[in-house]
């Protein structure tokens, strides 16, 4: 087995990815193991967000590390909550209390116009410094609904509608929404790259 560090304090996205990993023999441990410290994502993209994270989960374990920098983004709200949705209601972050905002700055916004996607922005790095970091993007397109559904998953799962399942993404079984969901598909491509690494 080979340790990975993954820039997370987040237990469900740790047990999510470890499940996408484990196939490869990659271990991931949690940054909170070598630290406590939660660096600021301070920058304007997913992308940047991750390399952010991994390179610091990097440099405080010395191992490598993986980061996944996701969130929502709402046609009808111009692309928010974004890169912002883990905190989009304030700080500390707040599944029930972002998913009420959410709800409320679509309050009267007709089904048609409820169009949403999750983003999964992947970053992987050999060291703190890798000057040529693993960076992989995934896209999972649905709906945002005007009431919660299902007990599974975390964040705005609830409210996502995955339209050619007529369920949320907290209605699917945990296997299922790993091989539809945008961080299913982002490691896919993440893996893809690292088989083809020289």
């Amino acid at each position: 087995m080979n340790d990975l560090v993954l820039a997370s304090h987040n237990a469900k996205k740790l047990k999510e990815l470890q499940t996408l990993l484990a196939p490869l023999g990659y271990r991931l441990r949690p940054v909170s193991e070598f630290s406590p410290e939660v660096p600021e994502e301070t920058a304007p993209s997913f992308i940047e967000n991750a390399l952010l994270k991994a390179r610091h989960a990097a440099r405080v374990s010395g191992l490598p590390a993986i980061a996944d920098d996701s969130g929502l983004e709402v046609e009808a709200l111009r692309g928010a909550p974004g890169v912002y949705s883990a905190r989009y209601a304030g700080e500390p972050s707040d599944d029930a209390a972002n998913n009420a905002k959410l709800l409320q700055a679509l309050a009267g916004v007709p089904a048609a116009r409820r169009g949403a996607r999750f983003v999964s922005a992947l970053a992987l790095l050999r060291h703190a410094d890798d000057p040529t970091p693993v960076i992989a993007l995934g896209y999972w397109p649905g709906q945002i609904l005007d009431a919660t559904r299902g007990a599974n998953g975390f964040g705005y799962d609830p409210l996502f509608l995955v339209p050619s399942l007529g369920k949320t993404s907290a209605e699917l079984t945990p296997g299922l929404k790993n091989r539809i969901s945008h961080r299913g598909r982002a490691m896919r491509a993440l893996l893809k790259q690292l088989r083809e690494r020289p």
